[in-house]
C-alpha cells in the first residue's frame, strides 16, 4: 500500500512543490503544526497562526478543550480551517488529556471523519476495533494514522520493526511511531526504520536527545513532523518551533542526500553553531544540514553514525579530549593541545580526522583586542609576547589556549578548581599551575591577561564568575569563552574595572572560518559569518 502525499505535487525537476504554488521543496516531509487550546475560538485563531507560518496541516488537540460539542465544533473547526486537518483525541492513557468515555471518544473521531477531516490519529490499543467499525464508510480523502507512543525508552529495531507490522496489520493509511531517548544514539534505530519502511511512517523521538529526528525525518523518509508555533508550547517533548525548521534548519531545502554535521556537546542547545553554518550553507547552495547533539558518550556516538552521510562535527565541552582518542588521525597541533574540537569524517574511508581551531580564532581575537586598546603595531610580533597570560579551566579550550598563548611566547599560568589538573597541563606546556581558589590573590604583576575557557557565567547561571572583581584590576585585558550571554558578568566587571575586554563570540567566529572551510571545501564567508552574530 502506497499513499502519495496528497499536499504535494511534483514539478517536472522531481522536486516537490505545494499545490497552492508555494516554494520548491526538496523533500515530501510535512510539517504539521500541533494545535492545544481550551476553546474553539482559540483553535480557529491558531489555525491562522499556523497558515501563517506555511505549516502544512494543523493537528487539533482535541483533548486540550475545554466545553467540547462534538457535532457543532468540529464542523466549525473543518469548515474554518485554511489547512487541512488532523484529528487527535488523545486519552490520559496514551499521555492525552481525556479521562473520559471510551465509547464517545472514538464516537467523536469517526464524527469527525464522516464531517470532512484529512487525517484522523487512533492510538494502536483501540485501532483494530476502530478501522473495522467504520468499515467501508470511510471516505477516500481520509487517511487514518495508527499511533504508538512509547514515553520510558526506544526499542530495539526487531521490536520496532514488529511493532510496524503490528500497526500495519490494523488497516493503517500511515504508521506513527513515538519513543523516547534515553541517548541520541537511540534515534538511529528510528531513522533505520523509516527509511527501510514500505508504508507511509511518522518516526519521531521525543526529548532534547531526539530532536535530529524531527529535523533529519527529511533525509529518511518520515511522512510528517511536527512544528510548534511558539517556543515552550509543545505537545510532545522536544519539538521544535516551524520557524526553526523553515528558517534555522532549512527543513523544506533537505533531502536523501543532505550531509549532517552538527555540534556536540552536553549541554549544546544553547550553541548559535546551527545559526551560524546553516545560513553560510544556504547562501552557498551547499547541500548540508547543521543540527545541535547532545551526546553523552562520544565514541558510542561516532561508532552508531557510522555512515559517511554523517560528515563533520564540531566538539565543545565536555568531550574535546576524548575526542582526541576517537580519531583514526589527529593534526600535530591537536595532539600537542590534547583537545580536537573539529572531526571530519573522510568520505573516501569513512576514517575521522580531528583538528584544533579553538587555540587560533581565540588567540588571534585576543592579539586584536591588544592591539586596539593599546595601539601595538601587527607588524612587530605578537603583543602577548612576553606578557603573562592566566588561563582558566584546564579542560580542552583551556589547553588550546595555555598552548597558543605559549606559541605566541606568552608565560603561561594555569588556574583551576583541582590543583592537579592545572599542574598536569602547566607540566606538559612549561607553565605555572595555581588552584582557582588562589588565582584572587595572585598579582605578582600588574597588565596581566585573563583567559576564563570554563563554563562558569554561560546561560542559564549568568549571575556566576570564576573572579572577584576586585581581583581584576590587575588585568589589562580579560577574555571569556563563553558567549551566552556575549557579555558575561566577568567581562561586565573586568570593562568596569578599565580593562579591555574580548567575547568568546569572536573566538566562536575566528573558529568557525576553518571549521567551515574543512567541511565544505569553499572559503568562509567571513562577513557572512559578523553579519549573522551581530542580529544575534
Amino acid at each position: 500500500m502506497d499513499t502519495v502525499n496528497p499536499l504535494l505535487v511534483s514539478s517536472a525537476s522531481g522536486l516537490k512543490m505545494d499545490v497552492n504554488g508555494g516554494e520548491m521543496r526538496k523533500n515530501p516531509t510535512l510539517i504539521c503544526a500541533p494545535l492545544m487550546a481550551d476553546s474553539i475560538d482559540k483553535m480557529v485563531t491558531l489555525m491562522a497562526n499556523a497558515k501563517a507560518t506555511t505549516a502544512d496541516l494543523v493537528e487539533i488537540r482535541l483533548d486540550s478543550l475545554k466545553n467540547f460539542n462534538p457535532f457543532e465544533d468540529l464542523n466549525v473547526l473543518i469548515k474554518q480551517s485554511p489547512l487541512p486537518t488532523l484529528f487527535t483525541y488523545r486519552p490520559v492513557w496514551e499521555g492525552g488529556q481525556y479521562d473520559g468515555d471510551e465509547k464517545k471518544r472514538l464516537d467523536v473521531l469517526r464524527l469527525a471523519m464522516e464531517l470532512g477531516a484529512d487525517y484522523i490519529d487512533v492510538e494502536l490499543k483501540v485501532a483494530h476495533e476502530f478501522i473495522k467499525s467504520i468499515g467501508g464508510k470511510k471516505p477516500e480523502k481520509i487517511k487514518v494514522i495508527v499511533s504508538s507512543h512509547n514515553y520510558q525508552s526506544t526499542p530495539s529495531v526487531v521490536e520496532l520493526g514488529n511493532l510496524v507490522v503490528k500497526i500495519q496489520s490494523t488497516g493503517a493509511d500511515i504508521v506513527k511511531i513515538a519513543t523516547t531517548a534515553i541517548d541520541i544514539t537511540d534515534v538511529a534505530r528510528i531513522f533505520q526504520i523509516t527509511v527501510h519502511s514500505q508504508v507511509p511512517i511518522i518516526g519521531l523521538v521525543m526529548g532534547e536527545r531526539g530532536l535530529i529526528s524531527r529535523i533529519l525525518c527529511t533525509k529518511f523518509g518520515g511522512y510528517l513532523t511536527f512544528g510548534t508555533l511558539e517556543g515552550g508550547v509543545v505537545s510532545a517533548p522536544g519539538q521544535p518551533t516551524i520557524n526553526d525548521l523553515l528558517n534555522l534548519y532549512n527543513f523544506r531545502q533537505l533531502g536523501p542526500d543532505t550531509k549532517v554535521y552538527g555540534i556536540i556537546g552536553k549541554p549544546v542547545g544553547h550553541s548559535k553553531s546551527p545559526m551560524l553554518y546553516n545560513e553560510a550553507f544556504k547562501s552557498a547552495g551547499f547541500n548540508g544540514v547543521f543540527v545541535h547533539l547532545l551526546v553523552d558518550d562520544l565514541e558510542m556516538f561516532l561508532r552508531t553514525y557510522s555512515s559517511t552521510d554523517f560528515a563533520g562535527f564540531s566538539c565543545t565541552i565536555p568531550h574535546k579530549e576524548t575526542a582526541v582518542k576517537c580519531c583514526d588521525e589527529v593534526d600535530p597541533v591537536a595532539k600537542s593541545i590534547g583537545a580536537v574540537n573539529c572531526i571530519i569524517r573522510r568520505q573516501t574511508d569513512g576514517k575521522f580526522f580531528g583538528c584544533n581551531t579553538d587555540y587560533i580564532g581565540a588567540i588571534s581575537a585576543i592579539e586584536d583586542g591588544l592591539q586596539a586598546g593599546y595601539n601595538m603595531s601587527s607588524a612587530a610580533g605578537s603583543p602577548l609576547a612576553g606578557k603573562l597570560f592566566v588561563v582558566i579551566g584546564a579542560g580542552g579550550a583551556g589547553k588550546a589556549l595555555a598552548y597558543g598563548a605559549k606559541q605566541k611566547g606568552a608565560r603561561v599560568v594555569i588556574a583551576n578548581r583541582t590543583y592537579e589538573r592545572a599542574r598536569e597541563l602547566a607540566d606538559v606546556i612549561g607553565g605555572d599551575a595555581l588552584s582557582l581558589d588562589d588565582l584572587a590573590r595572585f598579582h605578582p604583576e600588574d597588565g596581566m591577561i585573563l583567559a576564563n575557557t570554563t563554563s562558569i557565567g554561560m546561560q542559564p547561571n549568568i549571575d556566576q564568575t570564576p573572579m572577584p572583581k576586585d581581583a581584576l584590576k590587575y588585568y589589562s585585558l580579560v577574555f571569556d569563552a563563553v558567549y551566552t550571554p556575549k557579555i558575561t558578568r566577568l567581562l561586565r566587571e573586568a570593562k568596569e574595572t578599565g580593562a579591555t575586554i574580548v567575547s568568546g563570540l569572536e573566538m566562536f567566529i575566528g573558529q568557525a572560518y576553518e571549521q567551515f572551510e574543512r567541511f565544505t571545501g569553499l572559503p568562509a564567508p567571513k562577513e557572512q559569518f559578523r553579519r549573522t552574530m551581530s542580529k544575534y
